[in-house]
């Protein structure tokens, strides 16, 4: 019995370790040590659970993990600028968390094979998601002109290059007018509409 628990913690240093691999390539807040131990964490955490638990409910503790490794999980989640960075790495901590609670019960087989499909999933698909932004980007655009006539023509060009607009805002700057656009498009589509804003003398700024 005590063999197969420490074969358990072992299973779960590989699996936690295989995938904080990935994570500490790409220099993620949580990396190679950092899943190992919350996929050792919680093999422990549910074996633990089952053998602590005696007469009573031994599924307590390790209902626990999700939502201990929830708040754990947000803490990686941040705002930068306009996007939010993190996702993916909060939602490996949970899946790790997973996995461990999986070994812990005995699901070998299970566990190794969605190991491999995860990692299928962190090395394969980021060259799926760059091939689908080479087709669709999204930007934003704030353009300063004298007039909103020329706001109104400036919208038009966005159109002439082949974008949509998602978003429009338009703001007072003293005597001048800032029109804000988020458009989406192609990176050809995004790269014509800036060279042609560039070359309108009629616009003072451009910040792209």
């Amino acid at each position: 019995m005590l063999s197969e628990d420490f074969l358990k913690i072992l299973l779960a240093i590989g699996v936690g370790g295989a995938i904080g691999l990935e994570r500490e390539y790409r220099d993620k807040a949580a990396g190679f040590r950092t899943l190992i131990f919350i996929c050792v964490g919680a093999t422990l955490f549910a074996m633990l659970s089952s053998k602590l638990a005696g007469d009573r409910d031994p599924t307590r503790i390790a209902a626990n993990i999700v939502s201990g490794v929830g708040f754990l999980g947000a803490g990686v989640i941040l705002r930068d600028g306009g996007r939010v960075v993190g996702l993916t790495t909060a939602a490996t901590i949970w899946l790790v968390a997973a996995l461990g609670m999986g070994l812990a019960g005995g699901h070998y087989a299970l566990v190794l094979g969605a190991t491999a499909l995860v990692q299928v999933v962190l090395w394969g698909f980021p060259f799926l998601e760059h091939w689908i932004d080479r087709i669709r980007e999204e930007r934003s655009y704030e353009v300063v002109v004298g007039r909103v006539e020329k706001c109104q023509a400036v919208e038009d060009v966005f159109r002439e290059c082949g974008l949509r607009i998602v978003r429009h805002k338009e703001s007072r700057v003293g005597p001048r007018l800032a029109c804000t656009w988020q458009a989406t498009g192609s990176p050809h589509a995004h790269r014509q509409l800036v060279e042609k804003l560039l070359a309108d003398t009629e616009i003072d700024e451009v910040r792209a």
